[in-house]
């Protein structure tokens, strides 16, 4: 009971409580932006958080997040662009229900079901968190390496592109990784002799120029967007009840798949999206009307995306695994406020604890009048000419990167960090699975080195304790699932032989 009364005191810290409205108002304007997605949204704001209290600094993170992968429906809806990855899963839905005059209903929709899916995957960080920490109290260097290879293999096998190709961009994260003495031999590995190389490439430079810079450079070689003409809205949450009572079991069942995902690393509130869209789809008593502008996929789809946004919290905070590139960036804004993740997090800072599970529901409760609030403003913010959104945007970067460690090396790697992320892009190879090796390379390689050191060079420990050799399991299954639906498909579904069937 202390640590939760210390927790309310520390989230009504004036300090604080200024940063969740701030960050609310720059997250919804800043997802509403076509092309600017919730991760630049969140990598942007990292200079800022120096200055800040550690809570109020994981207050803007949590916080801009939550409204941009809302507020990025907002141009899906009007202008059939969607703003983040997460709503293109279901933008031309909603598009489609602009066109039969139901803007409203459908912008209301993105909305209540965000807050909703929002308040419901921070129940869920609440109810696993501690249990499952108290589990990884009894987790060692074997535990900890499965797991993070584990991580890496989930990320390649969710990916929406060719998994040839996100194991392709795993293995480039990771050899990056290696650059720099930060490993357990200590030797300088992969620095050319450049002495700015010797402390390794740190995640946020590489976040912020995969992310924001080569968003940047997409906006160069692509058209202007349409503008949105000026128009007035009706009233937005009107029909909102009814269909939450309509369209409760998907509802739920977005929910659960949000948060099923969100705990996997490196899928995130874009993939819940899509996978929630599709079940959607398929478990419909009405599965002709998709398409057409029929609100169930949204109901679904909007309450999946920020319930996973609040479990990927889940990994990030016990084992200081990323689950999404959003959490990527907040496990390093908690490392530098002295907030290490780890199961400790839960029994040593407590009221830390309890602070951000208030700060998750006071965002997602503001959401719905900033929300209505954005969207009657939306004719006006999606006006603003791309010509001077992007150098602004490439300024942050410029002047973000810099104050992270005073070092203009660091300007370098945004900027040759925002090319990689653009060819990668446009080659269909994807940047999480790419960040996501970068950030876990040093995890997997200094589990794996310990690991070898306690039991002398014996591989058998990996296997022999009970949860890493579930774990190994499910990293083994991981890894051989693609090949084993290859070779069920080629049973399945044998080729004909040679010069076809006669007849």
């Amino acid at each position: 009971m202390h640590d939760l009364l210390e927790a309310f005191r520390l989230v009504a810290a004036p300090d604080v409580l200024v940063a969740i409205l701030a960050s609310a108002i720059y997250g919804l304007v800043v997802g509403s932006l076509p092309g600017l997605s919730a991760t630049m949204a969140t990598a942007l704001l990292v200079p800022v958080t120096f200055w800040l209290s550690p809570i109020a600094a994981i207050a803007t993170i949590i916080t801009a997040s939550a409204m941009a992968i809302f507020s990025g429906d907002i141009p899906g809806c009007l202008l059939r662009i969607p703003g983040t990855p997460a709503s293109a899963a279901y933008t031309d839905e909603a598009y489609a229900m602009t066109r039969k005059g139901q803007a409203e209903m459908a912008l209301g929709a993105g909305l209540w079901f965000s807050a909703i899916g929002g308040i419901v995957g921070t129940l869920s960080l609440v109810l696993m968190a501690p249990l499952l920490a108290e589990m990884a109290l009894s987790f060692s260097t074997y535990e900890y390496f499965w797991l993070a290879f584990l991580g890496l293999m989930c990320a390649t096998l969710v990916a929406r592109s060719s998994p040839i190709k996100a194991i392709a961009s795993m293995l480039l994260g990771l050899l990056i990784s290696c650059i720099g003495m930060e490993n357990p031999a200590g030797t300088p590995r992969f620095t050319f002799g450049l002495t700015d190389l010797l402390g390794g490439i740190e995640p946020i430079p590489a976040l912020v120029g995969v992310f924001a810079v080569s968003e940047v450079m997409r906006a160069m070689v692509t058209a202007e967007p349409p503008k949105l003409p000026k128009r007035k809205f009706g009233s937005i949450l009107a029909n909102q009840w009814m269909l939450t009572k309509k369209y409760q079991w998907p509802m739920w069942r977005g929910n659960i798949i949000g948060i099923i995902i969100g705990v996997l690393p490196g899928a995130g509130a874009d993939m819940a999206a899509w996978v929630s869209y599709a079940m959607s789809k398929r478990f419909s008593k009405e599965p002709e009307k998709f398409g057409t502008g029929h609100p169930e996929g949204l109901v679904e789809a909007g309450a999946s995306n920020n319930a996973s946004l609040a479990s990927g919290w889940v990994p990030s905070l016990l084992f200081g695994i990323p689950g999404d590139t959003i959490t990527a960036i907040a496990i390093g804004v908690l490392y530098m406020k002295g907030l290490n993740p780890g199961p400790t997090l839960f029994t040593e800072r407590a009221s830390s604890m309890y602070a951000l599970y208030i700060i998750f529901i006071i965002a997602n409760i503001i959401m719905i009048p900033l929300g209505i609030m954005m969207i009657r403003a939306a004719s006006v913010i999606l006006r603003a000419p791309r010509a001077g959104v992007m150098p602004v945007i490439i300024l942050l970067c410029a002047v973000g990167s810099y104050a992270t460690g005073n070092n203009l090396f660091a300007v370098v790697l945004v900027g040759l960090f925002g090319m990689l992320g653009f060819v990668m892009e446009k080659n269909g190879y994807p940047v999480a699975a790419l960040v996501l090796g970068i950030v876990m390379g040093s995890m997997v390689e200094q589990s794996f080195i310990t690991s070898l050191i306690k039991s002398d060079g014996d591989v058998m420990p990996f296997f022999e304790r009970p949860v890493s050799a579930v774990l190994a399991a499910l990293t083994f299954s991981a890894l051989l699932w693609p090949v084993g639906v290859w070779i069920w498909n080629r049973i399945r579904h044998p080729r004909l032989p040679a010069g076809g069937a006669t007849g």
